[in-house]
């Protein structure tokens, strides 16, 4: 039977990121995507910067009925939450369908405007949503907010990071180092409470990443929803989003996206399929 995965998040109207991400990359790994829409995230051109645009809250409601109408799903993912109200709404509907394989993007901010959510927000994630979730995924900035530490520049210090994170409650802490972690290499860690595990993987010399940390996320919860066990789906993530990265495009002259079908050669499809007869 196909499996079914959400993805609770903000839409983003460049198509590479956010919602788009998330719905793409669960096609590429053959699940049926579902979405619910907590904000709309629009850049503008001439200046680059980026606005966010909240979704009413009944409206989010709605779309998390509909999501949840035929009870729990195969899994779970959660991005840009956006408000207070919508971390309660997300929190009820989680225990209340009893929904396992969970996975939480803590999104804080976008590239574009690197302003990190209201302290509230942060607060009430760590409180009702982190202790729900099987694995979490922040990227640096969000590693240090959430683990209370000044700076994360050495391996010792991520490992120290992944502590911290995991006694707030979740059962996985997947630090997305990337390349923004000093050094050569592109480098994760998963830790599971028992024992670390570095992820190396080169460094690209490109700005096509736009989309990555989304993309890597949906990955993962994709891996998981098709019975991959949590380390062996951070692997193949790690290597989805790393070809995404190497195959990127550009929207315009300043955002470069990540290609989700670069992996399994998606512009190949359909070739040859049509009939051009009558």
């Amino acid at each position: 039977m196909l499996k079914k995965v959400l993805s609770i998040a903000g839409s983003d109207a460049g198509g590479g990121a956010g919602i788009q991400a998330d719905i793409k990359t669960f096609e590429e790994y053959g699940l049926f995507g579902i979405s619910s829409i907590t904000s709309i995230l629009t850049v503008d051109p001439s200046t680059q910067s980026a606005d966010i645009y909240p979704i009413p809250r009944d409206i989010v409601e709605k779309q998390l009925a509909t999501a949840f109408s035929g009870g729990a799903l195969d899994a779970v993912k959660l991005g840009l939450l956006g408000s207070l109200t919508n971390i309660e709404l997300i929190e009820d509907y989680i225990v209340r369908n009893s929904q396992h394989h969970l996975v939480l993007d803590p999104v804080m901010a976008v590239k574009t405007n690197d302003t990190v959510l209201q302290p509230e927000i942060v607060s009430s994630m760590i409180k009702k949503l982190i202790p729900l979730s099987d694995i979490i995924t922040p990227n640096l900035v969000e590693t240090k907010i959430l683990a209370n530490m000044p700076k994360i520049e050495t391996k010792q210090q991520m490992m120290t990071a992944a502590e911290n994170i995991f006694s707030l409650g979740p059962k996985i802490v997947v630090i997305k180092g990337g390349a923004r972690f000093p050094g050569y290499e592109a480098l994760d860690l998963f830790f599971d409470g028992r024992s670390f595990e570095f992820l190396t993987g080169p460094k690209i010399n490109s700005q096509t990443n736009h989309g990555a940390g989304c993309s890597f996320a949906a990955a993962i919860t994709a891996g998981i929803a098709k019975g991959l066990q949590p380390l062996d789906a951070v692997k193949l993530a790690k290597k989805y989003v790393t070809c995404a990265i190497e195959h990127g495009l550009y929207l315009n002259d300043f955002t470069g996206y990540v290609w989700h079908g670069a992996f399994q050669n998606a512009q190949q499809r359909m070739i040859g399929e049509i009939n051009y007869e009558n």
